[in-house]
């Protein structure tokens, strides 16, 4: 969690710099110095919370004064009208940290939102919900964390993190007269045994060479229905079996009842809408 709060504190940081680079000179010429402010996180549609860090954050770094409380832990669910968190402390603070927390709670709470509602709709079959690396630059950690407070489970974080050998991969490797089983065995025979080994394949005769060449995570890409069966019973329990592509809302229980062991899905942070979130505010004199 302190690595969560790192990225957290680093982003909100670049946020105000962003959003105030030399002051906030609305505030600082229209609210007298010495005004205070109560104000409280109100949702304005239901979903579920994250990115409560980061409201946090905001006003800490803006002023340490200011008080957050009664603050919804993540991965809350909430109905429309709810308090999610309550600030008092200087009104010049306040409102200058107004957008940046409401813009991280709203983007983050969108993510876990959306996650809730593809994680309940394969809920009574065996497929987990995975998000992918189509991260909004520089927010991956806090998007991801979103997702799984929002029930679905992380894909490798990073490029250093797992192999995946895709489609272009092995165009590259075919170009050089080099097969996938061939190749598969060579990274094998490089890697430290706890390296997992995942290969993207988009036709099901493509399988078996992924199978010989000791994968231990076939992604069966953009594959309809009835191939997405046969690649489940081709494959025979060989390698972990996970489904990508075109993945929907409506589309994403058909799947999971194939017998695929993970589904990811790229929308759950690429395009995610952000949740409807105000600050209500009272400023006191």
């Amino acid at each position: 969690m302190s690595a969560y709060r790192d990225a957290v504190d680093r982003v909100v940081r670049a946020a105000l710099a962003e959003d105030a680079p030399w002051g906030d000179i609305t505030s600082e010429h229209l609210i007298p110095a010495d005004a205070t402010a109560r104000a409280a996180v109100v949702a304005r549609e239901p979903g579920v919370l994250a990115g409560g860090a980061g409201v946090e954050a905001a006003f800490a770094q803006i002023d340490p004064s200011i008080v957050v409380g009664d603050l919804v832990a993540d991965g809350t669910a909430f109905s429309a009208g709810e308090v999610l968190a309550r600030i008092e402390g200087p009104a010049r603070g306040v409102l200058r940290g107004e957008r940046i927390a409401l813009n991280l709670a709203q983007r983050l709470s969108g993510v876990a939102t959306l996650t809730a509602r593809y994680v309940a709709a394969v809920a009574g079959t065996d497929a987990r919900i995975v998000d992918t690396r189509k991260t909004t630059p520089g927010l991956r950690l806090l998007e991801r964390h979103a997702v799984r407070v929002g029930g679905g489970r992380n894909h490798r974080f990073s490029l250093s993190d797992a192999v995946m050998a895709k489609d272009n991969h092995l165009a590259v490797l075919a170009a050089q007269g080099i097969g996938t089983a061939e190749a598969l065995r060579r990274l094998r025979a490089q890697l430290p045994h706890t390296v997992r080994i995942e290969v993207e394949v988009d036709r099901l005769d493509q399988v078996p060479e992924a199978l010989d060449g000791g994968a231990d995570i076939v992604m069966l890409d953009n594959f309809s229905l009835d191939e997405l069966r046969a690649g489940v019973a081709l494959i025979a329990g060989r390698a972990v079996v996970e489904a990508s592509g075109g993945v929907t809302l409506d589309t994403v229980a058909a799947i999971a009842a194939t017998g695929v062991d993970v589904i990811s899905v790229g929308a759950l942070t690429h395009s995610v809408r952000a949740l409807d979130l105000g600050l209500d505010m009272r400023i006191d004199a």
